[in-house]
């Protein structure tokens, strides 16, 4: 798999481990909430940074009480058809206050990059070289927008009022 992170192609450096594998020493590891969940006092004394797949089927405000101790979240799509993630990140971004780092992961394909950005994704996890390399012309397709989103860019009534986001010259 190919990771982009803020639009530019580069190296993952999280190692995926499965439930049954042992978790290299001194690599960061990007493993399942499961695992995660049945030996977090275990993981907390872990000197290397650990991420978790987040299934989307599971309500993202249990992962709060973990937030502090996880280097990355990367958010399941199991289907294109299923938008549940998209969901997920905005809570993640604008409720619970998450600033690191958001994967997408699973069925992504090229068509929702933008509405992943605007999402709060930061990284996506894509199958074929030549949507990494379809980023930025995917991203940019659209200039105006009618929602506000975790991006900042501001909507379309924002732009007519003469605001950027929601406070400013309030």
């Amino acid at each position: 798999m190919r990771l982009i992170e803020n639009g530019k192609p580069v190296e993952d450096r999280f190692v995926r481990v499965s439930d049954d594998e042992a978790l290299p020493e001194g690599a960061a590891v990007l493993i399942g909430i499961e695992r995660f969940l049945k030996d977090a006092e275990a993981l907390r004394e872990r000197p290397a940074p650990v991420g978790v797949i987040w299934p989307n089927s599971r309500p993202i405000a249990e992962i709060e009480p973990y937030l502090g101790r996880i280097a990355l979240i990367a958010l399941n799509f199991p289907s294109f058809r299923d938008g549940r993630a998209y969901s997920q990140a905005r809570l993640l971004r604008e409720r619970l206050g998450w600033t690191g780092p958001l994967r997408a992961v699973g069925n992504v394909l090229r068509d929702q990059f933008l509405l992943m950005q605007r999402s709060g994704f930061d990284q996506i996890e894509v199958s074929k070289a030549a949507d990494a390399d379809a980023f930025d012309e995917a991203v940019h397709r659209y200039t105006v927008f009618y929602q506000p989103a975790t991006d900042r860019r501001p909507s379309l009534l924002r732009q007519r009022l003469g605001r950027s986001a929601p406070g400013v010259g309030e």
